[in-house]
């Protein structure tokens, strides 16, 4: 064999000695090249390295040449991270498989990389290398370097395998050990990880760092002490992040040894992790100030607990409660008890935080929910409680506190036990007031003889007596009234009552009412003799002891009672002097009279009775046969009167006086004025009746058909037939015969359209048809009234037409008509209802302007009711608020405040608190929010807005808890009302997006 394998080889290298002789010039040029960029690599010189390589490999005729430029070239891109340099080296290994330097250029990319720091590529190149080429010394240095490749992509399954194959290693052991150690310690594997850290717990660069975990691992396993030592022992070698842990593991050491002052210090020192803490954080540092009794330091740091629904909330929220008692802040307190008695963690905290939350509730109030429903429900879930007494005690007392009448009712009904009797018999009558103060006197009605019946306090018996004769005066029952006041009056127990002191007023009315005059004149002087100092009352009685007296013929008595109101300069002295006057008439002491009306004319420019005065002086004038005097003051009384309900009768009176005075042709002139102004009204009627006498009188009959055919209410053929159906229709209504008399006045408005009596019988048509409840028929037949010139209808029918159109909510038609009433009305009462109902239309159709025009007539007319002036104030407060007037608001609302009951006064405290929040008074406006949610739980709608204004006080407060935790209760509890509850979502995301930069526990 060995003579075959010469006799091959000899040829061989032969031909290979005739190839180097050719070539030998150039491969030596090529070798001394690459040597040279060998060198320029070695030197680190890569790019410079990299040129030669790629010009000799371009040149090289070998392929060993080729593929150890390649290699280089590869390495070079590596080094100097050049974007193709993983295509290069792939490429060398592609071009080049059978190169000896393929596994080589693995390792060498592999470590270059990880000593970089790009352990992810470097992962990539260690994953190629093949491990059996590689020496002994080479295998330790990969197999950590790859552990560590691994251990810093969060794969300790492999890093473990290759840490653990240089555990022996003299130069890799250590380091792996540490790593193994860490890794354990990660996965709270303490035991593994104390084994490896104490076998490298010897050499100097692992002392920092293992006392850091040494103390976190001792803290961990509850070896609280140790940890303290250990972690004070690491502090002044640690950076500032682990600093920051280690205040946090010594805080928390000494928080679970009950050390709390040692705690404070460490725990204040911990920085959160990455800036922001925990709710166990806020949580361990809250209760150790609240432990060292420092109460406002805890709540600053509960507070900041949102969100929080575990144990360590619940315990937080309840101890945050004991913080705000302590410093007596109770509204806050009650918040966190509600919040920490509907978390069940812990429940001995549980019914701890409820019997707290039932307390203060009814100590202070509750706007989301009823105390007594809150105490009801206390019992019902602890019925055992040790507590009980107490609680139903504060159940009773409840009902009238929280003056919630409506709800507490329904709960007293379903609890009518003895001892509830008086807390039942309050309710009603309370409730019965708010009924009253409302306008619904029927309930109300209700409600007192309920309270009457129970007679178990005296005084509420006495005192819904008293409402009850109230109740059936306004509903015109003034029998019963009158009944209910003597009943009330003689009870022992209600002279001790605020009402009593008007009794004799009340009875003084009533009996006016039934027209008992020598009754009413007797209770009216009580009222006088008894009662002097209530001048509003004593100048009333005055006038209706007057009107008492005048109405049985005693006009001298009459005189000297309308005197005393005259002398008083009272609201209604103009009504007192104008009766005076016309008593004077009665006396037949005319000239008397004639005076005392002058007087008037003088003294009241503006009075409401100034056209009764100018017709009565006039009349009087007329009755003394001074014509010319008669004349002249019906002249005045035309021209100040233009469309008054006198003006008709006035130019008619004028014919007249000059038809009496044979001056016919000034008669006729004035007939013919009051036909033409006034048609189909009874003074047309009678104009055109004494005109045809005159006319006859004249022998110009001709004249007077030719006059009258131009007349369309006047038909002289049908005259007799017109005048027999309406006197048909009218008997029957003169007898109360409903139906006949529709029957009647329908045919003869439909006979007659422009009848002689078509103003009389379509008014009373309306009225019936009004009465019997068809309203919506009625409405044609008055505005026929309304349409006609100014008669002694037309007050009456726009105030009807105004009430079916209100009551049909239809501001549109109800518009016109009450700006006619307020403009053409003789009785104040129907001006005063015209004003008051133009603002509350115009403020319903967002015309504020206007409805505030008109509220603030009603606000200055001293006769307009209290109740109606609450109306016209809320009017002017609202708008205010509307167009963005808020000062104007901020008085209207005032103003309100003082007189209002109700719901009106649950609105006007609301926006107090609302003005104190944007004037940044936060506790002055909390303060309102806590007596609206005391005095007025009833009235949802504002107790929620109260609660949306509260949060933003307590945020501005800096109680980021007290106001998250608000709004999230709005936000569950009245979902009735949308924009509180927008609004209160709103708020919520704007507190917790701030929030959430300082704790980690907010879900923004």
């Amino acid at each position: 064999m060995r003579k075959i394998f010469w006799f091959f080889l000899i040829p061989f290298v032969f031909f290979s000695a005739m190839v180097s002789a050719q070539k030998s010039a150039i491969y030596t040029y090529d070798l001394k090249d690459f040597d040279k960029a060998v060198a320029l690599y070695n030197d680190k010189q890569y790019v410079s390295a990299q040129h030669i390589f790629e010009n000799v490999k371009n040149q090289a005729t070998t392929e060993e040449v080729k593929s150890d430029c390649a290699y280089y070239i590869a390495n070079c891109a590596i080094r100097t991270n050049q974007a193709n340099a993983d295509e290069l080296m792939e490429k060398f290994v592609d071009d080049y498989p059978t190169s000896t330097k393929q596994n080589q250029a693995y390792i060498e990319a592999a470590h270059y990389f990880f000593e970089q720091g790009n352990y992810p590529k470097a992962l990539q190149w260690f994953d190629k290398v093949e491990e059996s080429y590689m020496s002994k010394s080479e295998r330790d240095k990969f197999n950590f370097q790859k552990g560590y490749s691994y251990f810093n992509a969060k794969n300790k399954k492999q890093a473990t395998a290759y840490f653990n194959k240089v555990l022996n290693s003299p130069e890799f052991g250590s380091q792996a050990k540490y790593y193994l150690g860490f890794m354990a310690y990660e996965g709270d594997d303490y035991k593994e990880a104390t084994k490896y850290f104490d076998e490298v717990s010897g050499e100097e660069k692992y002392k920092e760092k293992l006392s850091y975990f040494q103390a976190d691992m001792n803290f961990k396993l509850g070896n609280f002490q140790k940890a303290i030592e250990l972690g004070q022992a690491a502090m002044a070698k640690s950076n500032a992040v682990e600093k920051s842990e280690l205040n946090k593991i010594i805080g928390e050491s000494y928080f679970n040894l009950k050390q709390y002052g040692k705690a404070i210090p460490y725990l204040e020192q911990y920085a959160g992790k990455k800036g922001k803490w925990n709710n166990t954080d806020f949580y361990q540092l809250g209760y150790a100030y609240y432990e060292q009794k420092d109460y406002e330091k805890a709540i600053s740091q509960f507070n900041k607990i949102i969100e929080g629904k575990d144990f360590v909330a619940q315990n937080a929220y309840y101890h945050l409660g004991l913080a705000y008692l302590n410093t007596a802040k109770k509204q806050e307190a009650l918040n966190a008890f509600k919040n920490a008695s509907e978390m069940d963690f812990n429940t001995q905290i549980q019914e701890d935080a409820a019997l707290n939350y039932a307390k203060l509730s009814y100590e202070i109030g509750n706007a989301y929910q009823t105390v007594p429903g809150i105490l009801l429900d206390f019992l019902k879930k602890y019925p055992n409680n040790s507590n009980r007494p107490e609680i139903e005690k504060l159940l009773v007392d409840s009902y009238i506190s929280t003056k919630n009448y409506k709800e507490a009712l329904v709960l007293l009904e379903k609890n009518r036990t003895p001892e509830n009797k008086s807390a039942y018999q309050k309710v009603l009558f309370y409730r019965g007031v708010e009924l009253y103060n409302e306008s619904n006197y029927t309930e109300a009605l209700k409600m007192f003889n309920g309270a009457v019946k129970e007679q178990k306090t005296p005084d509420f018996t006495a005192r819904a007596a008293f409402w009850k004769a109230e109740s059936e005066y306004v509903t015109g029952d003034f029998k019963n009234a009158l009944l209910s006041y003597k009943q009330f009056a003689g009870l022992s127990e209600a002279k001790a009552t605020d009402e009593y002191k008007n009794i004799n007023y009340n009875i003084g009315y009533t009996y006016f009412k039934l027209k008992e005059y020598d009754q009413a004149r007797n209770s009216f002087q009580e009222q006088i003799d008894k009662a002097p100092a209530d001048k509003v009352r004593l100048n009333d009685s005055y006038l209706r002891l007057g009107d008492s007296r005048f109405v049985t013929s005693k006009y001298a008595e009459a005189m000297e009672a309308y005197g005393k109101a005259i002398t008083a300069k009272s609201t209604d002295a103009d009504y007192a002097q104008f009766q005076k006057a016309i008593s004077y008439g009665f006396m037949s002491r005319n000239d008397k009279k004639i005076d005392e009306l002058n007087n008037f004319l003088l003294m009241y420019k503006k009075s409401e009775y100034r056209d009764d005065a100018l017709f009565e002086l006039a009349n009087t004038y007329v009755a003394g046969n001074k014509d010319d005097q008669a004349v002249k003051t019906y002249d005045q009384l035309i021209s100040e009167y233009k469309n008054g309900s006198f003006t008709a009768k006035s130019i008619l009176r004028q014919g007249l006086i000059y038809y009496n005075s044979d001056q016919y042709e000034l008669a006729l002139l004035k007939f013919k004025k009051v036909t033409a102004e006034f048609p189909r009204t009874p003074e047309a009627l009678e104009a055109v009746s004494t005109a045809r006498l005159i006319y006859v009188d004249s022998g110009k009959v001709d004249e007077y058909a030719t006059w009258v055919r131009t007349l369309d209410f006047v038909s002289v053929t049908d005259a007799e037939l017109d005048n027999d159906t309406y006197d048909a229709a009218f008997k029957q209504y003169s007898q109360n015969n409903s139906k006949q008399a529709i029957t009647g006045f329908a045919g003869y408005v439909s006979k007659f359209p422009s009848g002689l009596h078509s103003l009389e019988a379509n008014f009373y048509l309306a009225q019936l048809l009004y009465a019997e409840g068809s309203e919506t028929k009625s409405v044609a037949n008055y505005q026929y009234v309304t349409d006609q010139p100014r008669n002694e209808f037309t007050e009456q029918s726009l105030n009807r037409l105004a009430q079916i159109y209100l009551k049909a909510k239809d501001c549109d038609k109800a518009i016109p008509v009450l700006i006619r009433l307020s403009e053409e009305s003789d009785a104040a009462q129907n001006q005063n209802y015209a004003q008051a109902n133009l603002m509350k239309c115009y403020y319903d159709k967002k015309d504020y302007s206007n409805s505030v025009r008109y509220a603030d007539k009603v606000l200055q007319n001293p006769k307009a009711d209290a109740n109606v002036k609450a109306d016209a104030q809320i009017i002017v407060a609202r708008a205010a608020m509307q167009t963005g007037d808020e000062e104007k608001a901020k008085a209207a609302y005032a103003k309100l405040s003082t007189t209002s009951k109700g719901e009106l006064a649950a609105e006007a405290l609301y926006y107090d608190a609302y003005f104190k929040t944007k004037e940044g008074k936060f506790d002055a406006s909390n303060a309102s929010v806590q007596k609206l949610a005391k005095n007025y739980s009833g009235y949802k709608y504002y107790g929620a807005k109260g609660l949306v204004l509260m949060a933003k006080n307590f945020y501005g407060l800096k109680d980021s808890y007290q106001a998250t935790y608000i709004l999230d209760n709005v936000i569950n509890n009245f979902t009735d009302y949308t924009d509180v509850v927008e609004e209160a979502k709103r708020e919520l995301n704007v507190i917790k997006l701030e929030e959430s930069k300082t704790n980690s526990s907010i879900t923004k």
